[in-house]
């Protein structure tokens, strides 16, 4: 999200007189009451989605909507100069320091983009320019906005020597350690060019780029998440925001995400300074460094909106998420005439695409327990065409959402795809809301064994407490036996439901157990079809250690850190035994598990039935192999 908003391109170029005031010595008329409470509230509103975006990464609304609020506050303040607007600084870069890493001052102030939705507003922009030099043939860059996390790497003398994120603009958090974890961010920069000619770095350079997650790696820490019971990401950006300010180095390593870089900030020796930006892009992956791929050359401002609406209608099949196209002045000294304000340069410009959305009916809003207990509201909607696909339903992540919305049943609703990948309501339409509906209200029990719910403090999330729960033993065992872990063919979700309900399977342990008689009995196999499951499941005993780990559910213990665990243990029988400062310390090798993930299998293996579980598979027979994956 960038928190600059275009609402017009009137703001004076150097060397443009600026606009004359009406009346220079009048006073600012006395806003009205209602204006003054409207600016109130949005000002209140507007500072806690601040919060919730640059501070957990868990923002509640779409930029677009975003936006919006901050189109309207300055559309009021304008209007009702004398409501005070100087109680409400104007903070279009944001913050992101998180309070948790040293921070480190720019060289240079690593600035925002003046953006807009409104071809009209980027034709103005590209109008000033055309004026401000005597000429519409300048040559811009148009390039693509990859959806992610600020960063500045600085090279010194060649060498990666520190990472820092936007901040506030003038400094930001120094997430070196983290961003060391990233593959594709050389830790030295590449002197020769592939062809063999000499490709000179500078004394040092401050390279300004794009942390992000492709769609591909974001679908699989989804899924890996799903399998823990956790709730997942909502959108690629929020995962990225998430993982970068993660203490443990080697969590972020898991998540592989990417770098790209765009643009620059301090540059020693200055004379070495690219004069072009399409001359940086090609100079960058000289270095060996990851740079934007698809920038197209443009000069009038038909081919630079032809040139936005073609990467607006590529989005969807690029590896990586894109929000918009941003338009720079392709000439570095024609950049340094043009100048930069407090907050942004005047030299170019982000177009944002505004979100797909379509507008159904909720028609009923489900609950389904996860393994750990985990409640989970989802959406179900009547069925809709958006951005490519059908869409039916939609997670409502937790409770607090739906009453944040007040959604009811009957609603009619304002679906998004989060990211362009996930489904979310943003909002609901009051003017169609069905007469005599009701707030929803979220089960006070548990919707599968009726017990009652908790609520850990500083948590939104609401769990039922009972592991003999049937929603939750239905889960835990269609984890274990799928094909992500122990791989037991034939054992699918009807067997499982039909097994947990006639009281045969209450535990993975307990599918050993099984026999012929134990299938036929509970109607889900019976003659060659049982034995072929029993065969399966035998076969099960020798499944890959780090799909047994994996398969048990400890939470935070996805597949890349069951691989983790499983090298470190090497057996069942260690793993269960391991001490919480064995887990954690480094191996031979000098490797060692991430502070979270030894937190989490020591948890785990303090609670006596989960021991319990790891003796009896062993008693039964069950012998992981240790996979060359897992033993590297």
């Amino acid at each position: 999200m960038l928190a600059v908003v275009l609402f017009a391109w009137s703001a004076a170029l150097p060397g443009e007189p600026p606009p004359a005031p009406a009346d220079a010595g009048a006073s600012p008329p006395a806003a009205s009451a209602g204006a003054r409470r409207r600016i109130a509230e949005l000002r209140a509103e507007i500072a806690r989605h601040d919060q919730l975006y640059f501070h957990q990464a868990e923002p509640e609304i779409s930029d677009f909507a975003y936006d919006r609020l901050r189109r309207e506050l300055a559309e009021l303040e304008k209007a009702n100069p004398g409501a005070g607007a100087d109680a409400f600084p104007d903070r279009p870069i944001g913050d992101d320091r998180s309070g948790l890493f040293p921070v480190w001052r720019h060289l240079v102030p690593m600035l925002s983009l003046e953006k807009t939705y409104d071809e009209s507003e980027l034709r103005s922009f590209l109008a000033a320019m055309a004026r401000r030099f005597g000429r519409a043939d300048l040559a811009y860059v148009v390039e693509p906005k990859v959806d992610g996390v600020a960063v500045s790497a600085i090279y010194d003398h060649g060498h990666l020597v520190r990472a820092v994120t936007r901040g506030n603009g003038r400094e930001g958090d120094d997430i070196t350690a983290n961003a060391r974890m990233i593959r594709s961010l050389p830790r030295a920069l590449r002197p020769t060019a592939p062809n063999g000619a000499p490709n000179p770095v500078p004394d040092l350079v401050e390279l300004r780029g794009e942390i992000y997650v492709t769609h591909t790696e974001f679908a699989r820490l989804n899924r890996e998440r799903e399998a823990a019971d956790e709730p997942p990401f909502a959108e690629p950006r929020n995962l990225v925001a998430g993982t970068i300010r993660l203490l443990d180095p080697q969590e972020v390593a898991e998540r592989n995400l990417d770098v790209v870089f765009y643009g620059w900030g301090a540059w020693a020796p200055a004379a070495t300074t690219p004069p072009t930006q399409h001359g940086f892009h090609e100079l960058v992956r000289a270095w060996g460094l990851p740079a934007l791929e698809e920038c197209r050359m443009e000069s009038s401002a038909d081919e630079v909106w032809a040139a936005v609406q073609a990467i607006g209608r590529g989005r969807r099949e690029r590896a990586f998420p894109t929000d918009g196209a941003v338009v720079k002045i392709d000439s570095v000294p024609l950049r340094r005439e043009v100048g930069e304000s407090e907050r942004a340069p005047r030299w170019a410009m982000a177009f944002k695409y505004a979100p797909d959305r379509a507008e159904t009916r909720l028609r009923a809003i489900t609950v389904q327990v996860g393994r750990t207990g985990l409640l989970t509201p989802v959406a179900e909607l009547a069925p809709v065409q958006l951005a490519g696909g059908t869409v039916t339903r939609a997670t409502l992540h937790n409770r607090q959402v739906i009453a944040r919305l007040d959604l009811r049943i009957g609603d009619m609703v304002w679906v998004e795809r989060a990211g362009e990948i996930i489904p979310t309501i943003t909002g609901m339409d009051p003017a169609q809301r069905p007469a005599g509906s009701r707030p929803y209200a979220f089960p006070a029990v548990c919707p599968a064994c009726g017990g009652a719910l908790v609520q850990l403090e500083g948590e939104a999330a609401v769990r039922c407490p009972n592991a003999a729960c049937p929603a939750q033993v239905r889960q835990r065992l269609r984890h274990f036996a799928s094909k992500a872990c122990v791989d037991i063919d034939g054992l699918g979700p009807a067997t499982i439901d039909a097994l947990v309900a006639s009281g045969r399977v209450g535990t993975v342990a307990d599918l050993y157990r099984l026999r012929r008689e134990d299938l036929v009995a509970a109607g889900c196999a019976r003659g060659s079809s049982a034995e072929r499951l029993l065969a399966a499941v035998e076969r099960s005993k020798q499944a890959e250690l780090w799909r047994f780990i994996f398969g048990l559910g400890i939470p935070h213990v996805g597949a890349a850190a069951a691989r983790e665990v499983a090298a470190r243990c090497g057996s069942l029988e260690a793993l269960a035994a391991a001490r919480p400062e064995e887990l954690g310390a480094a191996d031979p090798g000098g490797a060692r598990l991430g502070d979270a993930t030894s937190r989490a299998v020591a948890a785990f293996f303090m609670v006596p039935q989960n021991r319990a579980v790891v003796a009896e598979l062993l008693a039964l027979g069950v012998k992981p192999v240790t996979s060359p994956a897992a033993s590297r």
